[in-house]
């Protein structure tokens, strides 16, 4: 299946979240045949980004937006902490700083994008600022409704500049949400999560989704396309992200440096190296 074609926001559509299906309906006939397809998709995706690493001209930004519990957090660690923690840095976008603050919304968030050969994954994003700020009112409309063209302008220039940059909305459904919120209650190491702002959000729910399905239609171009995954089984979310991961490093196609040396006298050196090593034993 082409994950790509099956769960993008194709640019300039109409979104519908409530008309998009929480739970997966293919291709995988069980659980274990999604991990297994997993694990072959993340050994791909780590030889791709080495190799980009390596490279060091190209860079890639994954973006993840999802309601609480939806599984930002999962998807960072069952499948992009699998990459080579070297060319690959997360960062968390909380509440703004008194300092961000004092800047226009995007100063935070340019100074965190990937350079060459990095991987930048952010754990909320420049969206908060025509989602959060949105739906709770944090801003007058005619300062958010404003920002959809700006991201698109901040994006468009990251992407010339050698970005690819994919953006996840995991999309979970209320009754799936709510049954985390309770595995939270039941675990004690889990405690830490709790958070009574996340069952105010709860109420919420038809004026998120319509800010996300807005920032869909206006924000997912050709250059930074959004991707809305079924989330509410995990295994299906992983492999899903994995696999539009993968491909488009695929698409990227990083190569390996040239070499510039000489490649017969390295060898000589080290056959020289070698003798001499046996001569001293």
């Amino acid at each position: 299946m082409d994950f790509v074609k099956k769960h993008i926001v194709e640019p300039g559509s109409t979104v519908g979240l409530k008309t998009i299906d929480t739970e997966p309906d293919g291709p995988f006939e069980d659980k274990q045949e999604a991990y297994e397809f997993t694990a072959d998709t993340i050994e791909k995706m780590r030889e791709l980004q080495y190799r980009l690493h390596v490279e060091g001209k190209q860079s890639l930004l994954i973006v993840l937006q999802a309601p609480d519990a939806a599984g930002k957090d999962g998807v960072i660690r069952k499948v992009l902490g699998h990459l080579n923690t070297q060319g690959v840095r997360t960062f968390p976008f909380k509440v703004p700083t008194e300092i961000e603050r004092a800047h226009d919304f995007l100063w935070r968030i340019h100074q965190c994008t990937p350079g060459a050969g990095q991987v930048s994954i952010f754990n909320r994003s420049h969206y908060e600022d025509v989602l959060v700020v949105r739906v709770e009112d944090l801003v007058p409309k005619s300062v958010w409704s404003k920002r959809y063209e700006m991201i698109n302008q901040f994006e468009l220039l990251l992407a010339e500049n050698g970005t690819r940059i994919l953006k996840f909305y995991l999309h979970i459904s209320p009754a799936e949400q709510l049954e985390r919120f309770k595995e939270r209650l039941d675990r004690p190491e889990k405690h830490w999560k709790l958070n009574l702002g996340d069952y105010d959000a709860r109420q919420q729910w038809d004026a998120y989704r319509e800010a996300y399905e807005t920032a869909f239609e206006k924000c997912s171009t050709k250059a930074a396309p959004w991707f809305v995954i079924p989330a509410d089984k995990k295994w299906y979310r992983n492999a899903a992200v994995s696999a539009i991961v993968c491909q488009t490093l695929e698409q990227m196609d990083p190569q390996f440096p040239e070499v510039d040396v000489d490649l017969d006298q390295v060898r000589k050196r080290y056959e020289d190296e070698l003798a001499q090593l046996d001569d001293d034993a």
